[in-house]
This record gives C-alpha cells, structure tokens and sequence, in this order.
C-alpha cells in the first residue's frame, strides 16, 4: 500500500512539473513575439521594447532644416544663386577690374552631401540620446545593432555642423576660410532702417552663442554686392548684419547693434538668447572700413575690426584704438586706399595688436594688379579666418597672421591669382 501511494505521488509531481515548464515556456514565447525579452541573456542588449529608436531623418535634420543640397534648400543654394545673380561688381572704375565671379559663395562640399541620414552625427539636443548603444557581442542580433562607426564618421571636419559643447562661440567644424561651411539664411530689406541684411546659420546652436559680424558696404553700394562675403561669414557660425550704408562714423553701426540686442532680448525671435553681444567683429569695404574702424573705436561691444581697401584719410584713427582690441586691414597693390591704409598703419601713435595685409600679384587690368575691390571678394578669407581668431577664440591661427611665415604673410591667395605679403604689431 505504501509502494503504491508513493508511486502515486511521484507520478504527480512529475506531471506538475512538467505543466509549470510548458506553461513557463509559454509566456516566454508570448513576450518574446512582443519584443520584450532579449533572445539571450548574452545579447547584452536592453529589451528591445525599451528602445525609443527616432527615425533617421528626425535625428539628422532635428526637425530644423533640409538636408544640404535639397530642393528646398534655402542657404547654400539660393544663397548661392543670390550672390550669382549680383552679377559683377558695381559699375565703378574704382573695382580695379576684379571679376564678378568673384562674388560667388561656392557650393562647398562641406555642406554634407557624403553623409547619409542615418550616419550624420547631430548637433546637442537634436538626438536626445534615445539609442542605447548595442554591445560588443557577436550574438547581439540584427535588430539594433548600430552602423560601425568609421560608416558614421564624416569623410572630413568640414562636412558636418560643429556639434557644440556647453558655453562658449559656435563656429562651423569646417575650418576652412575659403569655403562656405554651413547653410544659412539670408534676409535682405531688414535692420533697424528696413535697407540691411541679415544672415546666420539655418542650425543655430542650442548651447553655445554666436558671435555677431557687422558689415558695412562701400560708399553707394547696395549691401546686396556684397552677397558673397556676408554668405561666406554667415556659414561659419556667425550672425552678420550687413548695412543700408556706411557713413563711416558709427552711425549706422551702433544702431544695427542696437537693434540685434532687442533681438538677441525678444523670446519671440528666432535669435532669442543666441548672441553674443560681447564677441562683436565689424569690417566693411572702403567707406564701409571706415565705419568699421569707428565702430571698434566707439563702441565698447566691438572687440575687433577687419577693414577692407580702406584707411582712415586723416592717418590717424588706428592710434585711438584701445589696445584690449585688434584691428586690421586688407588692401590691393594698385587699389586708390593703399596710401591711406600703409599711413593708418604705420602712424607711431597705434598701440592695438594691428595688422596690415596686401594682395599682390593681381591681376593686370583696371588698376594693374589688386585695385580697390580686392578684399571682400578675391581677399575675404582672410577677413573670415581674422574673425574666427578672435571672436571664435581659435588661437592657432594667429600663426597665418603673425610672424614670417603664415599665409596671409607670405602665402597663396587660394583660388585667385597673386600672394598675400603681411606684417603685424603689437602681438
């Protein structure tokens, strides 16, 4: 009796483990065809129910543009049109016959055609951090196992927006003054009077601030001529006013400041909190120099000032710098500013770190060689790369400038005929 009651409860216990084991091996495969269980525990991966995996484009466009290069492209495009459609130079023998194609904002490569919308990596904030990296596991599936990463890497720096860190001047990655290196907008009829321009980055940066470029056209000049240099400043990560006019007494300039700090203050601007109101640049061409040079003297918010064929006509302004400031000027061989501009310079009474550039080796028409329209065309990367110095804190450029050997002392003019020929003081 014995024997057979234990028979019995063995018999029981088998039967009730084999149901808690079926019934076990049930709700596994009903969560796993729900995606809520790794296949393994050697996956390493999180559920894959856990992930909130964003779709590509959201991640590459943020949901704050086109992909460079679109149909609806709005910056390097038509931006691009815009400087083309200006056409030549104003119809002034004082261009000294520089060619209108020098007017142009090259569509870069740089604006990114290479990388692919799964593979570009995204500015701070546009991501969100949602993926959880897949690990290193051989059995880890195919499902979230992401792209190896020489395929996310950009083919180079300047392919991509600078994804920013915390505080600081955004510039672009791309660090290449002679090329445009981001999209931008490009306003025109807008300013504090209706007649200027206004242009900066379409991807303004969610953590650093931008440094502010004012521009200031030659005497009776449309801005608008000028399509190209503003294009060129704005790519680089810096938001640039461009003037109706340049008296050249400050007095289009401080207003344009002015009327960029309501915007920097308004929460209902797009530039709300983007400014940098402290990181000012001004520059400009001919009488435009000189309102940049006013502007650097007069007002305490400009901390640098890249003049253009221009010198102040008296020889005197560059000495009432302050020397906390940095001036500069880059002019033409043959162009009608040059005895201005050498004199400005080479008065005793300048204490700023000030430099002076020429372009030699120009072109033998017009003016036989670099004339009067030398800078803000055929010369505007190194008003570019001046700026990225010293509003965009990158140091090592003061090698190009300062010294014997740099390239705006004794180097190629890129893309152009002719050699820069440079000297500094007070470095």
């Amino acid at each position: 009796m014995k024997s057979k009651i234990l028979t019995s409860m063995v018999v029981a216990c088998a039967f009730a483990l084999v149901n808690c084991d079926d019934t076990t091996s049930a709700v596994e495969d009903a969560l796993q065809g729900q995606g809520a269980v790794p296949t393994s525990s050697s996956d390493g991966l999180a559920p894959v129910g856990s992930l909130d995996v964003s779709s590509s484009s959201a991640a590459f466009d943020g949901g704050q543009g086109t992909v460079p290069g679109s149909s609806d492209n709005q910056g390097l495009g038509q931006g691009t049109s815009q400087a083309n459609q200006q056409g030549a130079l104003p119809a002034s023998s004082a261009f000294g016959g520089v060619g209108g194609g020098e007017l142009v904002a090259p569509t870069s490569s740089a604006a990114g055609e290479n990388v692919s919308s799964t593979s570009a990596p995204a500015s701070s904030g546009q991501q969100g951090g949602n993926v959880a990296p897949a690990a290193n596991s051989s059995s880890a599936g195919t499902a979230v196992t992401p792209a190896s990463s020489s395929a996310a890497a950009p083919a180079s720096s300047s392919e991509v927006a600078q994804a920013p860190a915390a505080g600081g001047i955004f510039l672009a990655e791309g660090t290449d003054e002679n090329k445009d290196q981001m999209e931008v907008e490009y306003i025109e009829r807008t300013g504090f009077d209706g007649g200027g321009i206004l242009s900066y980055p379409k991807r303004l940066s969610s953590d650093k601030k931008h440094a502010v470029v004012v521009w200031g056209p030659g005497g009776g000049t449309e801005p608008g001529a000028y399509g190209g240099m503003i294009h060129r400043l704005a790519s680089h990560g810096f938001v640039v006013i461009a003037l109706r006019e340049s008296p050249g007494n400050a007095s289009q300039g401080k207003p344009a400041l002015d009327w960029l700090e309501k915007k920097n203050n308004d929460p209902n601007d797009p530039l709300y909190q983007k400014l940098d109101m402290t990181k000012v640049g001004c520059s400009g061409h001919s009488m435009g120099g000189l309102e940049s040079e006013q502007m650097v003297i007069q007002d305490k918010r400009v901390i640098t000032a890249m003049l253009n064929n221009s010198g102040d006509l008296g020889h005197t302004a560059m000495a009432s710098v302050p020397t906390d400031k940095t001036i500069g000027i880059v002019y033409g061989e043959a162009g009608m500013e040059r005895p201005n501009a050498e004199a400005d310079y080479n008065n005793n009474g300048v204490r700023a770190p000030a430099c002076l550039i020429q372009m030699t080796g120009g072109p033998q028409g017009g003016e036989g060689g670099w004339g009067h329209g030398s800078g803000p065309w055929g010369g505007m990367a190194a008003t570019v790369a001046w700026m990225r110095w010293h509003l965009g804190g990158e140091d090592f450029r003061k090698a190009d400038f300062v010294g014997s050997s740099g390239r705006y002392i004794n180097g190629e003019i890129i893309g152009e005929q002719g050699h820069w020929k440079g000297t500094c003081k007070n470095f």
